[in-house]
């Protein structure tokens, strides 16, 4: 699987001749609502068994929580469910909050 860091991310989502990721935040609605991403699509962790061929199997998924453990488990999921382009979020929305957005709030 392939990971990458918030600062990869930001610089791939500010790159306006690079397709963007789908970005898939898989942390709680709660959770989502104090930060996340522009643009991120909120499947909690627990709903992707049911939700997940909701999902284009060929886009490149940016997979993302809070510090990079549950999406990680959700990106070995969805690998072992055939999606070819797979990328865990290292260190999560913390690393996001950290090293991107010092404004983004924390929790």
């Amino acid at each position: 699987m392939k990971q990458m860091t918030a600062a990869q991310l930001k610089e791939w989502l500010d790159d306006p001749k690079r397709p963007k990721p789908i970005l898939l935040d898989v942390r709680e609605p709660w959770e989502f609502d104090v930060v996340h991403i522009p643009g991120a699509k909120l499947m909690p962790m627990r709903s992707v068994p049911a939700r997940y061929p909701e999902l284009d199997r060929n886009a490149e998924i940016v997979v993302i929580c809070h510090h990079g453990a549950r999406s990680y488990q959700v990106a070995m999921f969805l690998e072992h469910q055939g999606f070819p382009n797979i990328i865990n979020l290292y260190g999560g929305m913390a690393a996001w909050s950290r090293d991107v957005d010092p404004s983004a709030p924390t929790y």
